[in-house]
């Protein structure tokens, strides 16, 4: 949708496709061993004179510059360029919908393993209770006292950070949200009658504990899920916007939205950063309660 390279090429009756495979450019009839750059007048007429491409929707990488721009970057939006420019000459839309691709990954990714660790670390918690319940809890109060801003910057300064290293530091304490739900779900239904008769059965302990009891407390987990996810985006876009985020040149949203505050003369930036993010967190609720009430066994028909 966004890249530079066309999704399909015809030359002198074969088919390549530059978005999977590098071909040279003297495969087209040109004179370098290099890649091929379809963006230049000169490759473009080699193709043409003897097949033709097929170019995206928006023929930009996230870090493709624009060379033959109307006036001086940051440009306004026009008929090339949807959303405008930033101020090193790049497309602001093919920045924008990788950045968009990034964090929702990033805000999936850290949602899912979070909830793993927590339901189970929560689950083993409540149902277990004693001392077991009571050193958990000591621990989690230190932990979530610890600072993870501060960790954040004083790590970005001996390491260069990158999406799995943002993701591993981020898993380090958002797994603690559903903890304290999932413990009170299990603390509450480990006595009920239909876990005594499941123990009376027979019944494992981990059998009772994730078959019987874990489904009455998906409930209440569920509920927290979009706030996880839209939180773990808003996280990734202030580290992004403070600079200590992704690496420099990766397109995200917070790297938009620093653009848009320091030029304040280009407004394009700053209001396509904020519209984005404002939309993509409320649809992102909007799922996430959907999906609550799909899973939720009171408001199922009868």
């Amino acid at each position: 949708m966004a890249n530079e390279k066309p999704a399909l090429v015809v030359f002198d009756g074969k088919f390549y496709s530059p978005m999977l495979h590098a071909y040279p450019e003297t495969l087209f009839g040109g004179e370098f061993e290099t890649e091929a750059d379809y963006r230049d007048p000169y490759v473009r007429k080699l193709i043409d004179d003897k097949g033709w491409m097929l170019a995206p929707l928006i023929p930009y990488h996230h870090r493709t510059v624009a060379w033959d721009l109307p006036q001086p970057a940051p440009s306004p939006p026009d008929r090339r360029h949807w959303l405008g420019t930033d101020d090193q000459a790049r497309d602001v839309t093919a920045r924008l919908i990788y950045g968009f691709r990034i964090s929702v990954l990033f805000g999936l990714t850290l949602t899912l393993v979070s909830t793993l660790i927590g339901v189970v670390a929560g689950a083993v918690q409540g149902y277990l209770g004693g001392w077991v319940d009571l050193l958990f809890q000591r621990f989690m109060e230190i932990w979530s006292g610890l600072p993870v801003l501060y960790l954040l910057i004083i790590l970005a300064s001996v390491v260069e950070p990158n999406f799995w290293w943002l993701l591993g530091i981020m898993l380090l304490f958002s797994w603690m949200a559903l903890v304290g739900v999932v413990r009170a779900e299990f603390l509450r239904a480990r006595n009920f009658d239909y876990v005594r008769a499941a123990r009376a059965l027979g019944a494992s302990e981990p059998a009772v504990m994730f078959r019987h009891v874990l489904p009455n407390a998906m409930v209440a987990t569920l509920t927290f899920l979009p706030f996880i996810l839209s939180g773990s985006i808003t996280t990734l876009t202030a580290l992004d916007f403070i600079g200590f985020g992704l690496p420099p040149g990766s397109a995200s949203l917070g790297e938009l939205l620093a653009q848009g505050k320091a030029n304040l003369q280009a407004p394009w930036l700053a209001l396509t950063g904020f519209f984005s993010l404002a939309i993509m967190l409320s649809l992102l609720v909007f799922i996430g309660e959907a999906v609550r009430d799909a899973f939720d066994p009171r408001k199922s028909a009868v």
